[in-house]
């Protein structure tokens, strides 16, 4: 099996929560196995904030949507790093729905950022995957959705870094504020 973060997204808000109601029937049936899921809005007030609409965690551990993977990657995406970072840069433009977009984006970050955009709603899933094609037939047949697939390695080690240079600007930043204002 296969570890991977799933990023979904749709022509229509409603459509996501489309996916997240066949989804969870899905892992009901044991055609999925997923870990956690939550249907994420970014806010269109130019705040570039995301926000978990709805969230389950399908192992029993019962993980809040901040306490996860998921949450802390919507907590970076929202905060001031993800600014800092430029993560938003609008809509992917063209037809493709393999991985070019993936190459072109620089992390995990970009590529929600850009694949999520403001004012629209997606789905985020950690699952183990030995077949993608339940979820290939759900979300790109039945609803016309885009799905990306990231190794869930790889997003945790880039979660990691995120934190380290989200902690490193916050020491810097008051460390420069101390230094001015002592003077």
């Amino acid at each position: 099996m296969t570890r991977r973060v799933i990023i979904m997204n749709f022509e229509e808000n409603a459509q996501a929560y489309q996916a997240f109601s066949m989804i969870k029937k899905a892992q009901g049936n044991k055609d999925l196995s997923g870990e956690q899921m939550a249907v994420v809005t970014h806010s269109a007030n130019g705040q570039h904030q995301f926000d978990v609409e709805d969230f389950i965690d399908f192992t029993g551990t019962n993980q809040s949507s901040k306490g996860g993977l998921i949450g802390m990657m919507v907590g970076l995406l929202g905060g001031p790093l993800g600014i800092l970072l430029g993560w938003f840069g609008g809509s992917v433009i063209g037809a493709s729905r393999d991985s070019k977009e993936i190459r072109e984006a620089h992390t995990i970050f970009d590529f929600v950022g850009k694949k999520i955009d403001a004012g629209q709603t997606g789905l985020i899933l950690i699952a183990d995957e030995t077949d993608n094609r339940v979820l290939n037939q759900l979300i790109m047949m039945e609803i016309g959705g885009e799905i990306a697939r990231f190794d869930l390695a790889e997003v945790q080690e880039e979660i990691k870094k995120a934190q380290e240079v989200e902690e490193t600007t916050k020491e810097n930043t008051k460390q420069k504020w101390d230094e001015k204002h002592q003077k």
